[in-house]
């Protein structure tokens, strides 16, 4: 059995864990920085970086005791190299390289979406690839096609907000303090999702991708207006979160499926809930990279980033669920139940392994380390790292997608 230590450092959580290649979780350590933040309503970049570098040495020495290990007993070291708030990106990884240095241990530069995408397999050892990965956090929005280690194809993204993001801001709106997520959740428990009218966009679009920051707005105008009650608000946002990534589900598994046309919507003819003037024309999106450097045709799927699976590539027989809004309850539920109705497994981490942690970057660091995939010491810390590079941009998504 190999085993892997793994770190991780990309937002406001510093994380070290022991993890087996048979799925064994020997130790694992984690400390939150909820109370530094809490005053600003969200993370400050420089605040986390400071307190990964008070915390994260010690947490790797805690971790080591907890598994009864000493750094000799590892066969290799992960961290996050990316993507995230780079200050502390670069604290963990710096970490890694010294001790990858000094030990004489193969690194491995750990993809923090592929952490959160690998994750469940962590947790359910029957999960095969392919599958289909809707992954949900607060920087991100994405369905995936997961073929196999390192192997992902985007059908689509958000095209401004993340779903995280808009819980978090819908936190901020309603009073509910910081982390946001979890408390809207609580809240939405006790109101009734259907008593305020708040839009569901691009429900129904032939465009693949996410939209929140209408939504967003309109939770915004209907606290403003004084006319609701915040927990009806709190229930009426998550159930249109719910509605949407849904709908963008259904969508992708009908395309995947062959079930329906991959044309997509003309640069002339704006998708539900779009006007005219907000389109971004395709000519001026096809063949960009998120630098707006030519790239020459792309090699993603359909047009504007989202479209056909090959027929002669198997159909993922299980919807998975990753990220940290994955340990939200209603989407669970509703998840469960849309892959029910397609004949599909549905597999989501428990919710620890949902948030960030490190347990996530040993497994991922250990699948790369069974296919012989290690990075020299000189490898450099990113701020964004794509899991599918030749995924066309989106409209409106920039260097978020």
């Amino acid at each position: 059995m190999a085993i892997i230590l793994g770190i991780e450092s990309s937002c406001d959580e510093s994380a070290a864990a022991l993890i087996g290649s048979d799925r064994t979780v020997l130790a694992h350590r984690l400390a939150g920085q909820e109370e530094a933040h809490k005053p600003y309503g969200g993370v400050v970049p420089e605040i986390a970086a400071r307190a990964h570098v008070q915390v994260l040495t010690p947490l790797i020495e805690a971790a080591l005791e907890d598994a009864g290990l000493t750094l000799d007993d590892v066969d290799a070291i992960a961290a996050t190299a990316g993507p995230g708030l780079i200050g502390g990106v670069m604290v963990g990884l710096v970490t890694a390289k010294a001790l990858a240095m000094a030990a004489g241990k193969p690194l491995i530069a750990v993809n923090h979406l592929e952490g959160h995408a690998l994750s469940p397999r962590l947790a359910d050892a029957s999960l095969e690839f392919p599958y289909l990965l809707l992954l949900v956090s607060g920087g991100h929005c994405q369905i995936l096609r997961v073929d196999g280690v390192g192997q992902y194809r985007r059908l689509a993204t958000t095209i401004d907000d993340a779903a995280g993001e808009a819980f978090d801001k819908t936190a901020k709106i309603l009073g509910l303090g910081y982390p946001g997520g979890p408390r809207v959740e609580a809240l939405a428990k006790t109101g009734d999702p259907k008593a305020v009218p708040l839009p569901r966009p691009l429900l129904g679009s032939a465009e693949p991708h996410f939209s929140f920051a209408g939504l967003k707005s309109a939770v915004l105008r209907a606290a403003q207006s004084g006319a609701h009650r915040p927990e009806d608000i709190a229930a009426g946002f998550q159930a249109a979160v719910v509605d949407c990534l849904v709908d963008r589900l259904e969508r992708a598994l009908s395309v995947s499926s062959g079930s329906t046309s991959p044309e997509f919507p003309s640069p002339s003819t704006p998708p539900v809930g779009v006007a005219q003037d907000e389109l971004q024309p395709l000519a001026e999106v096809e063949g960009r990279d998120r630098k707006g450097l030519s790239q020459g045709p792309s090699t993603s799927l359909g047009t504007n980033g989202g479209g056909m699976v090959c027929p002669s590539e198997p159909k993922p027989k299980t919807l998975v669920v990753a990220g940290g809004v994955a340990a939200n309850g209603a989407i669970r539920t509703a998840l469960e139940a849309l892959a029910a109705r397609h004949d599909m497994g549905f597999v989501a981490p428990p919710l620890w392994l949902c948030t960030d942690n490190a347990a996530m970057i040993g497994w991922a660091g250990a699948e790369r380390f069974a296919l012989g995939l290690t990075d020299p010491l000189d490898i450099a810390a990113r701020p964004r790292w794509p899991l599918d590079p030749a995924a066309e941009a989106a409209r409106g998504a920039g260097v978020k997608a």
